[in-house]
């Protein structure tokens, strides 16, 4: 099992010591979230299932890929994911270069976690039609493949048609790794027809098994390497982590900590409880 930390969930004033951390320790990743703006006008923050999401309009906003790249000069082995990035609300020729960049300033590490989006705040202060965002993220999608694989481009699309261009450099990766997140029957239809890999919301061994089920009908037999990333709750035990790798998922992202000053401390438990290869 690979774990991943999360660090959205600490302020961003601890990010670059437990990214440090994370790297030190033995996790495997480490995960930023993404928004590109708050609205003041919180009738558009509708999450899906009616929670309340608490967006506060004034919250600190980062841009994930650039952030990222700054604490790939602080680390040297563990992985750069983005849980999730708003890939199609940015033409695809800029999102798929930021992470191109980042796949060369980390040396190969980054992982581009994509998501449609559930705010649409964020869509309408960008001009942008939220009831298309999913649409527009299947051929963000496709294009960066593209892209990132082919010598020259050009594209004839619905949402981001350009004429023929370069692209250069290509990642440092031969497949940087798209994993697509979202709950929705259509997100894991995308996560198992076009990316390499799914990223869930939180989940328990019971809410997840549906959502693994289904990705392994949808997937078929598509050739390739497939990952399923699925956030917990908390810390789980060594014998629940088993129970999680036999449901068919290969990384968790862990909280071993209540409070951000707790975090530190968290991370280090968990490695030593869970056998992580720590440097010497």
């Amino acid at each position: 099992m690979k774990f991943g930390v999360p660090l959205g969930l600490v302020h961003p004033a601890t990010w670059r010591d437990l990214a440090v951390a994370a790297d030190r320790l033995g996790y495997e990743s480490v995960w930023l979230p993404e928004h590109l703006v708050f609205t003041t006008d919180l009738s558009t923050d509708h999450y899906p299932g009616g929670a309340n999401p608490g967006i506060r309009p004034h919250t600190p906003l980062f841009d994930a890929p650039a952030y990222l790249c700054a604490l790939a000069a602080a680390t040297s082995r563990v992985r750069l994911g983005t849980a999730v990035y708003l890939y199609a609300l940015r033409h695809p020729l800029i999102a798929a270069r930021a992470f191109a960049t980042l796949d060369h300033v980390s040396g190969g590490r980054a992982i581009a976690g994509v998501g449609a989006g559930w705010y649409a705040g964020e869509w309408i202060a960008a001009g942008a039609d939220f009831t298309t965002r999913g649409r527009r993220l299947d051929e963000a999608i496709a294009v960066t493949r593209r892209l990132w694989s082919e010598p020259v481009v050009a594209h004839d699309g619905a949402f981001f048609p350009f004429p023929e261009v370069a692209f250069e450099p290509k990642p440092v990766q031969d497949r940087l790794p798209i994993i697509a997140g979202g709950e929705s029957h259509a997100a894991l239809r995308r996560a198992a027809t076009l990316c390499d890999g799914w990223i869930g919301m939180p989940h328990t061994l019971g809410s997840a098994a549906a959502q693994v089920a289904l990705l392994r009908e949808l997937r078929g037999d598509r050739p390739g390497p497939f990952e399923i990333t699925v956030h917990t709750s908390g810390a789980p035990e060594p014998e629940e982590v088993a129970a999680w790798s036999d449901l068919g998922v290969h990384r968790l992202i862990v909280r071993p900590w209540t409070r951000t000053r707790e975090a530190a401390e968290g991370l280090a438990a968990f490695a030593a409880g869970h056998g992580l290869a720590q440097e010497s």
